[in-house]
């Protein structure tokens, strides 16, 4: 069943705008979807938010501060590699707590009390900063190949961390090639995407706006989080907690601890799925949604 998007709109959440989207009905239980690193809502693809439209819900994916078509802090340098690596505060424009605020706004502009939260990667460590930092918004927590921010789980492998340290060009075509290329190492080979729709993807995203510096910022304020496995002790909605077994990037270390530390979480490990949402596992990883928020 295909439920359309109702087209871009944007709304103030303090001194941010962000950009959002929704699918299905506007009298539908609302469902909060937010995406990674430097990955515009796009990459929660509008095929999978229909079907989780067709769920029942009213479906809502935005762009993150420093992403897409949301507000870029433009005024802020980016950090250098030296303080990426270090892990240096000198070189974050913001907390990551702050991108969780900034969902926590949207919903209150939207006029919704409180709704199932569902994040992916970086979006799963917001959700997560959502249900510690304002739990009266969240009324079930899915936090999908993510982490708790302990420095002993879900590091990505070298060769991923290379890759994440990597400038991307900025022309179109090597902007997608480059994308492309990224989706595809980070991606399950049990699932292989399909290129052509990642190069659509890639396309879209580029013509939306593409900014590295914003990348970069985000991931200083990964990096100087701290450690959350403590303050997820204190979680108390439906939890589920979705990880891949060939995750390269968040290894599957990061899902089991973080299902450890949320009281009573419930552990998806999907066989064969690396850093992505492969096509083929949608109905898996949709059902678990769906069961969340139901749940709540």
């Amino acid at each position: 069943m295909s439920v359309e998007s109702q087209t871009e709109r944007f709304v103030t959440v303090g001194d941010v705008e962000l950009c959002y989207e929704t699918f299905g009905a506007d009298d539908a239980p609302p469902l909060l979807l937010v995406m990674g690193l430097g990955s515009q809502m796009i990459f929660w693809e509008d095929e999978f938010c229909g079907l989780l439209a067709a769920g029942g819900h009213r479906v809502i994916r935005f762009d993150n501060r420093d992403c897409g078509r949301s507000t870029i802090f433009r005024d802020n340098r980016p950090p250098t590699l030296r303080q990426l690596l270090l892990r240096d505060r000198r070189g974050t424009a913001y907390p990551l707590s702050a991108l969780g605020d900034d969902a926590a706004g949207l919903l209150d502009q939207l006029g919704i009390d409180r709704c199932p939260v569902v994040g992916a990667s970086m979006g799963g460590m917001i959700v997560q900063l959502m249900a510690i930092d304002h739990p009266e918004k969240v009324s079930a927590l899915v936090s999908i190949m993510s982490t708790t921010g302990s420095r002993r789980v879900g590091n990505p492998t070298p060769r991923m961390l290379q890759r994440l340290l990597r400038r991307v060009r900025s022309d179109r075509e090597g902007y997608i090639a480059d994308t492309v290329e990224t989706l595809t190492a980070i991606g399950s080979r049990t699932y292989p995407p399909d290129p052509a729709r990642l190069r659509g993807l890639a396309e879209r995203a580029y013509d939306r706006g593409v900014h590295p510096a914003g990348t970069a910022r985000q991931l200083a304020a990964i990096n100087t989080t701290p450690n959350r496995t403590r303050r997820l002790a204190g979680v108390r909605v439906p939890s589920t907690v979705i990880h891949g077994t060939e995750d390269p990037l968040i290894v599957p270390s990061g899902g089991r601890a973080t299902a450890r530390a949320i009281p009573g979480a419930r552990l998806l490990m999907l066989d064969g799925m690396a850093h992505d949402l492969p096509r083929p596992l949608w109905p898996r990883i949709v059902e678990a949604i769906l069961q969340a928020a139901t749940a709540a």
